[in-house]
């Protein structure tokens, strides 16, 4: 069992910064990949950005790349995700995700959100 603590959401204006962080905790030891997706209201739940915890292989959403910045620390279980020049469209409820692999199976665990809201 993991258990994901996501923080930094917050209102910002357009053009602005946020960092948000997520913070793993648990059976941590066999993390393989930590990300994001995120959720605006009245819209499904779309990929945001993605990192392996190993090889630092990192996969964005085409409507984040070159704006957001995902990395992780592998000694403090923790990703992040920077997030510049946000747009209002950008609003949502930003959610951890991360896989764990033992014995051959893969699992997945999901965070409680965070909410960012950018004001026009």
């Amino acid at each position: 069992q993991v258990q994901l603590v996501e923080s930094g959401g917050g209102l910002v204006q357009a053009g602005g910064s946020l960092r948000l962080s997520c913070a793993a905790s648990g059976r941590t030891s066999s993390l393989y990949t930590m990300g994001w997706f995120r959720q605006a209201p009245g819209k499904e739940r779309e990929f945001v950005a993605r990192i392996s915890w190993s090889g630092s292989i990192t996969n964005y959403a085409d409507s984040v790349k070159g704006r957001f910045t995902i990395s992780g620390d592998n000694a403090k279980n923790t990703v992040y995700l920077q997030m510049n020049s946000l747009k209002p469209e950008d609003t949502a409820v930003y959610y951890c995700t991360c896989t764990v692999r033992r014995t051959g199976v893969t699992y997945n665990y999901w965070g409680q959100g965070t909410q960012v809201t950018v004001s026009s």
